[in-house]
């Protein structure tokens, strides 16, 4: 197993290099300048068209349900693990490229949600289907090009779904929290996994998105609540954390008084892989639910879509920072779940209740991370094989959550950033090809925009 991880580690390394990140920042970067910081002017709009109801519309769900199974698969282990061990192996500065990668991919999952609704399409059963399959092959002008990359994406989709976020990381985390809080052995806590996944998988994304509605706005809330508490409770060091986290982001053995060997390269990856692991900005992973939404417009599906990193990233993984760091439960030699467990521990007025809220919080978060993961993983074995090799694939992905609570955590992280960044290349470069399509769309629903305003006021002066 050691030899094991470490040719894994030295793959990581290859994958999560320069070049990668260069490509996620340079394409967040690129699409934040061509949309005028859409991120920042839209995000007001963003959540007020995040509640519109348009029953009437194409599609399978609503925006908000589209938008809630996109958060079930992003807010998880890497909202509470994730930022862990980024605090770990970039120190504190890794919040801060956590912040920026976010900033950036706000206006990249803007574009993956845009680019979602203008390609997708109805499958054998009627219900819709889309994602970077469809926008890389239908929306590529080199057709051959294009279907390449639509498998290649499809096959490291399927890779995330059975290998990476969305089985081993997550239940070994939840086996780990159920451990730690309610002492359940690993054995009973795969065994429930295996029975309640398998339960709502079966009923397609209409009820994976009933779950997420439910569970992934109240434990937010509840969770961002928690940490807001031991923010209150200790407003007197929040100035001097935000002063350490900027200054570690390039001096980060600073935090460490010197004495550790982490450079600001190791910062800044750690901050941006575990930034693009907990909110999957440039993955391609969110547009496969955004497709689902019941809209006509593809450019208020990706300002919704946008959302769920600023959920994610800049509210939720915040959060967890600030209390790690606050409570110097970063500098105690603990990893994962533990760390964060003892922040809230030693940060929570009642200790006791800390630890029930984080490792609560693990469990439904990523439990709904698990079924949207499958939902994902189906649409992209659905595009390569067809409707016949859906029920196999739920087989799998089913016997492979009974393992995961027997996997090493180093491990099933260091497999999950391989495969998260093998998916992340064809979709950037999709995205990066079609970006004519992602201003074209942007600048005609605002100028018909302006002009309903423009038209609101008229009609309010005439009155």
């Amino acid at each position: 197993m050691d030899t094991l991880s470490n040719v894994l580690s030295q793959i990581n390394d290859l994958v999560w290099g320069l070049p990668l990140i260069c490509l996620l920042l340079g394409t967040g970067l690129y699409f934040t300048l061509r949309l005028g910081l859409l991120q920042f002017r839209r995000l007001p709009l963003a959540f007020k068209l995040m509640f519109k109801k348009e029953d009437h519309k194409e599609g399978d769900v609503s925006s908000f349900q589209a938008l809630c199974t996109a958060l079930s698969s992003t807010i998880g282990t890497g909202n509470i693990v994730g930022v862990a061990t980024a605090i770990i192996a970039g120190g504190p500065g890794a919040l801060f490229w956590m912040w920026i990668s976010a900033f950036l991919g706000m206006a990249t999952k803007y574009s993956e949600g845009l680019l979602a609704i203008v390609y997708r399409q109805r499958d054998e059963k009627g219900q819709m289907s889309g994602g970077p399959m469809y926008y890389l092959e239908k929306g590529l002008k080199n057709k051959t090009l294009g279907k390449i990359l639509a498998r290649l994406f499809a096959v490291f989709g399927v890779g995330v779904a059975l290998l990476g976020i969305g089985t081993f990381t997550q239940v070994r985390s939840i086996s780990d929290a159920a451990q730690m809080t309610l002492n359940i052995p690993p054995v009973i806590t795969g065994i429930f996994l295996v029975i309640t996944v398998g339960f709502i998988t079966i009923g397609g994304i209409k009820r994976i998105a009933s779950v997420s509605e439910v569970i992934v706005p109240f434990m937010s809330v509840a969770y961002i609540a928690s940490v807001a508490l031991i923010m209150i409770t200790h407003y007197q060091e929040i100035p001097g954390t935000l002063a350490l986290v900027l200054q570690s982001a390039f001096t980060p053995s600073a935090a460490f008084g010197g004495s550790v060997g982490i450079t600001m390269q190791m910062a800044m990856r750690s901050g941006i892989s575990r930034g693009i692991f907990s909110n999957e900005s440039g993955l391609g992973s969110a547009p496969i639910a955004a497709a689902a939404a019941k809209t006509d417009s593809c450019v208020e599906q990706g300002l919704v879509s946008m959302t769920g990193t600023f959920i994610d990233t800049i509210c939720v993984c915040t959060m967890t920072g600030m209390a790690i760091i606050i409570t110097q439960s970063y500098l105690l030699g603990v990893e994962g779940s533990a760390m964060t467990t003892i922040a809230f521990q030693n940060g929570f007025p009642i200790g006791e209740i800390g630890v029930y809220v984080v490792n609560i919080g693990l469990l439904f978060f990523a439990f709904t991370t698990i079924i949207g993961w499958n939902y994902y993983g189906e649409k992209c074995i659905q595009y390569l094989l067809g409707e016949k090799a859906i029920l196999p694939y739920k087989i799998l992905f089913i016997v492979l959550i009974g393992i995961g609570p027997f996997m090493s955590l180093d491990f099933v992280f260091t497999l999950a950033d391989i495969v998260n960044g093998c998916m992340a290349f064809p979709n950037l470069i999709g995205l990066v090809a079609l970006r004519k399509v992602v201003y074209q769309e942007t600048k005609a629903y605002f100028m018909n925009y302006r002009c309903l305003k423009d038209a609101q006021k008229l009609e309010v002066r005439s009155v």
